[in-house]
């Protein structure tokens, strides 16, 4: 039975997210930006609020129950539309549903065990990829191609060097060591990279977070 807490959370949850769509479509509007910029910010507005559920959540399955939902919404959108701000119109890519998938996928194995593995192995895929994407296409000039996917190595370059500061400032802020914070950030980072160079049609949203988890968990004796 959900409690007060865990219903009032629920509901900031979608009130934040959907506060963070508004905002990315009227400065899409506004500014005229492109898409590809305004769906890297919803990204990392979104992914932030790992900090937002870890605090407020009591129950992990209260948790689970905003990102599950937005898997549906997103899919939606995905073929209708509806958040223009997030969508590209590519039918071949369902990263915007793989992703509350896999924030719910770390609130299932990590919220009763370290709630702070919830936060650390979603920041690579938050902040990693939206800069590996966003640098990458700006100063992207030396192309490799893995499985049919084309990226460059000054995005891979990007995406270790976010994910490597995301992860230990997180770290850091969940009370970790600094050398150990070091550590997770660089192990995360080295796995996410590796994961993200391997993935095609937005399944780094699955697969960077899912070899993240493994990484974490195997770390997390050490590093807690």
């Amino acid at each position: 039975m959900l409690i007060m807490s865990d219903l009032l959370a629920i509901a900031l949850s979608f009130l934040y997210v959907f506060a963070v769509l508004g905002a990315a479509e009227v400065l899409r509007r506004a500014l005229e930006l492109p898409v590809e910029f305004t769906r890297k910010v919803v990204h990392v507005a979104v992914g932030m609020w790992a900090f937002g559920t870890v605090a407020l959540f009591s129950s992990r399955w209260a948790a689970m129950v905003p990102p599950l939902a937005f898997v549906v919404l997103n899919y939606i959108s995905y073929r209708r539309g509806t958040f223009a701000a997030m969508e590209t119109g590519e039918k071949s890519n369902l990263g915007t549903v793989y992703f509350p998938l896999a924030f719910a996928a770390m609130i299932a194995l990590f919220f009763e065990v370290s709630r702070s593995l919830v936060v650390l192995t979603l920041m690579p895929m938050t902040w990693g990829d939206a800069f590996a994407a966003v640098l990458g296409r700006r100063f992207g000039r030396h192309r490799y191609t893995v499985f049919g996917a084309t990226r460059s190595l000054e995005g891979s370059a990007a995406m270790f060097v976010f994910a490597w500061l995301s992860v230990m400032l997180s770290a850091l802020v969940f009370g970790m060591s600094p050398e150990r914070a070091l550590g997770m950030g660089l192990a995360l980072a080295f796995v996410s990279t590796l994961a993200e160079a391997l993935s095609v049609r937005g399944l780094d949203n699955l697969l960077v977070p899912a070899a993240c988890a493994v990484v974490g968990w195997l770390l997390r004796s050490w590093a807690m």
